[in-house]
């Protein structure tokens, strides 16, 4: 065929698997071929399993020639590297879990698998899922696609950048704090954080589990809906899991947004260092927004000031909590040149553990430690709190929230990975929606002048991610920002 396989949609793709024009092992060995002509300069995956992956496809071509498809038979995927697959090493970008390998599934690949989904392999990502810009990553380097000398953003780079790069069809990775928004904005893809317990978090290595979620990193809104089908619902397995009822979020693709009155914080529209080119791009969309029939309403949310701090202090504390397991006893690296426990403790995490992770657990154990533990995460939890109770009253007027999802395109690689504090300040437009435990999503709506891209950042209320999507298809159905891919 003319076209290039590694270059389609889930959507397309499961269209031809269906009418028989394509195979899926035609397709997933394009793919792994997409991955070997390119991945030497974009470093997108840790691990790449090919034998598994072509032995998946043709278990799916055995399904489709019995007329059994589903939207992701056949379909390559890739997964961040900190969602536990059974018999293949999970590293969490970790020298720590290096050799790694799980004995179980997470709930997220087991419904994969059921669905008929081909796993390409493992993607990098910034160590136990702590940074912004994949350079914390202890394993390797991952490049923006549309630039090598960018970052493709953090904490899940290597999976939004094998987004970007046609090196597979969809992705999974996880958001703490942004970190599936500001990547795939970053990368020029769509990129979900669901409702915290819209998605199982059963089988995903814990950084901070109050504002863990896993959600679906895609190359336009259809392809989103569907990941999310696939994907969303609850697991008893997963203490944190909603019983919500799952809708098929593939019907609010509709067109037509009149009534809709979208909320425009005054917080983050006139916060001070947002890029001019990032500004107009966010602004042009809401234009476009207008004119589908939405209505632009300011809203105002009081705590903005606190939300970096709060989150700061609560991720660090619960990393601290759950990244105490690693201490070189059960699992994972073991310093062998120590006779003493305890020293064995401290050198297995000095050398296991990287810089900013061991910044983080430093951080949150003082914070949790006796006579600091009420003034700073009790504090702290106490303003998260109000953070919630802004959002819901700004729902109070509006449908959805919009913002710019960065205040910056993608910064090059090596500029702010010694200043951490202008990195944390990176995430200013997405933390709160962790705090929240609102679903936000970033859809492409620009490019800088260097023609990086931008994304725009839609959040809404609990359980209402099929607004958000309908948002986003209609912005989507009037732009063409999302088609265009970059050139390596």
């Amino acid at each position: 065929m003319a076209m290039k396989l590694h270059e389609l949609t889930i959507h397309k793709a499961c269209g031809l698997l269906a009418q028989k024009e394509i195979s899926s092992q035609e397709l997933t060995r394009a793919v792994l071929s997409r991955i070997e002509a390119v991945e030497d300069r974009v470093g997108a995956y840790i691990s790449v399993f090919e034998e598994e992956a072509m032995a998946r496809a043709k278990r799916a071509d055995r399904e489709i020639s019995k007329g059994h498809i589903r939207p992701l038979t056949g379909i390559p995927l890739s997964i961040k590297d900190l969602i536990c697959t059974k018999g293949l090493k999970t590293t969490c970008g970790s020298k720590i879990l290096e050799n790694f390998i799980p004995p179980y599934d997470a709930t997220l690949i087991e419904k994969l698998k059921g669905a008929g989904a081909v796993i390409l392999g493992k993607t990098n990502m910034d160590e136990f899922a702590m940074g912004s810009s994949t350079e914390n990553s202890g394993l390797k380097l991952t490049r923006n696609p549309w630039d090598l000398t960018c970052i493709p953003g953090g904490s899940s780079g290597g999976s939004a950048a094998s987004v970007a790069a046609d090196m597979c069809l969809g992705s999974f990775g996880s958001d703490t704090g942004g970190s599936i928004r500001q990547p795939a904005s970053h990368c020029g893809i769509i990129g979900m954080k669901p409702t915290y317990g819209r998605v199982s978090r059963f089988g995903l290595v814990a950084f901070a589990s109050s504002l863990d979620q896993i959600g679906p990193i895609s190359k336009d809104v259809t392809d989103c809906s569907l990941l999310m089908n696939a994907v969303s619902g609850y697991d008893l397995r997963d203490s944190t899991s909603v019983q919500a009822a799952v809708p098929d979020f593939t019907a609010c693709l509709q067109h037509g947004l009149k009534g809709l009155k979208i909320g425009i914080p005054e917080q983050y529209h006139s916060s001070g260092g947002l890029d001019p080119d990032v500004s107009a791009s966010v602004e042009n969309a809401l234009k476009v927004l207008e004119g589908l029939g939405a209505e632009c309403v300011g809203v105002s949310l009081p705590h903005t000031d606190y939300v970096v701090a709060v989150y700061y202090v609560i991720a660090s504390c619960e990393a601290s909590s759950n990244l105490a397991r690693y201490d070189g006893v059960r699992f994972g690296f073991r310093d062998e040149g120590q006779t003493d426990l305890i020293q064995m403790y401290r050198q297995t995490r000095s050398r296991g553990f990287g810089e900013e992770v061991q910044r983080r657990i430093i951080i949150g154990t003082y914070a949790l430690s006796a006579g600091y533990y009420d003034a700073y995460y009790g504090k702290a939890s106490q303003v998260r709190t109000l953070i919630g109770q802004d959002f819901n009253n700004a729902f109070n007027t509006c449908d959805v929230l919009i913002s710019p999802v960065a205040s910056t395109p993608a910064f090059k690689i090596g500029e702010k990975v010694d200043d951490p504090l202008t990195m944390y300040l990176s995430d200013v437009f997405t933390l709160a929606a962790n705090l929240a435990g609102i679903p936000g999503m970033s859809v492409p709506c620009g490019f800088s002048a260097g023609g990086l891209p931008i994304g725009l950042q839609i959040m809404g209320k609990h359980f209402n991610e099929e607004l958000l999507l309908k948002v986003a298809y209609n912005f989507e159905q009037a732009s063409d920002f999302h088609k265009k891919r970059p050139v390596l």
